[in-house]
């Protein structure tokens, strides 16, 4: 088992950022949505950010070590995390930052797969251990992190049933999918997949599996892929479902796709904010840093 956990929280928040008129949200809501990270958008009691419960999450499923990878602009993370750039004590998690630079002669960021290079390059001890990586705008279960952590597999991720998600269909179809075999060993990933693909792409227990980008990597066997990522020919980016199935098909069976099936709460758009309130009210009323895990 591992303790470390890489936290992708640089990215430029473009689609929170688009323009949308909605009357359950207040001034104050629609102005983080606009200013901050994803990922510290206040959405909880007391108003406290959706990365307060991943990191609630993350403890529960045993991890010490927390590395948030933010973009140039992300100080308000130390706002709340800690003013140190390397080992701050957020009850009980050690708390690193770093930094995703965005290339000269770009606007945006280059990528999850260049978000994670990046910090591999400034916390080069990653690179001889076993790392957990998620992002920031999503609320992954403790149970399904603790799987990550537990996972003998060398690589590994969360594979989630796509008929277990509540989103509206139309968003879940365009969701990749992922192909397993009759031992959950990752063999593909398929983005935009028609009614065809998902017939070929059902897993041994008839599940259509997608990825939230929940990992687990060997970051030893993973360094040499995150480095000679190829970018991706549409969205210009350099990705981590790419890395990955490089890693796969330098390393057969290797990575496997750990079936679960539940919903992931997600801050993709302002649409999200009210769904994942309603989530948190419910599921984490009293969120108490102090009572025993």
């Amino acid at each position: 088992m591992h303790e470390n956990l890489v936290i992708l929280a640089g990215g430029a928040s473009s689609r929170m950022k688009k323009e949308a008129v909605l009357d359950n949200l207040s001034p104050e809501e629609i102005a983080q949505a606009n200013e901050r990270s994803k990922g510290l958008i206040g959405v909880g009691s007391s108003g406290r950010p959706l990365m307060d419960y991943l990191l609630w999450n993350a403890k529960k499923a045993g991890y010490k070590n927390i590395y948030i990878i933010i973009g140039e602009q992300g100080n308000l993370f130390k706002e709340f995390y800690g003013n140190e750039m390397k080992n701050n004590n957020f009850h009980g998690l050690n708390i690193s930052f770093a930094v995703q630079y965005i290339p000269e002669g770009r606007i945006k960021p280059f990528g999850t797969a260049d978000a994670l290079f990046q910090a591999v390059e400034q916390y080069p001890e990653l690179n001889s251990q076993f790392y957990s990586v998620c992002n920031s705008d999503n609320l992954y279960s403790a149970e399904a992190l603790r799987a990550l952590r537990e996972t003998e597999s060398p690589n590994a991720f969360i594979s989630y049933d796509r008929d277990a998600m509540d989103f509206p269909l139309e968003r879940i179809s365009r969701f990749a999918i992922a192909k397993l075999d009759a031992n959950n060993q990752l063999l593909d990933i398929l983005e935009k997949p028609t009614e065809e693909d998902l017939e070929q792409y059902k897993d041994a227990e008839g599940k259509i599996r997608v990825s939230m980008n929940a990992f687990k990597f060997n970051g030893k066997t993973l360094y040499v892929h995150l480095k000679n990522c190829p970018v991706h020919p549409e969205r210009d980016e350099k990705e981590l479902p790419t890395v990955l199935l490089n890693s796969v098909k330098e390393n057969p069976n290797t990575t496997i796709g750990i079936p679960f099936s539940e919903h992931v709460p997600d801050l993709t758009a302002k649409e999200d904010i009210a769904d994942v309130k309603t989530y948190l009210a419910k599921y984490y009323p009293d969120l108490n840093w102090n009572s025993k895990n």
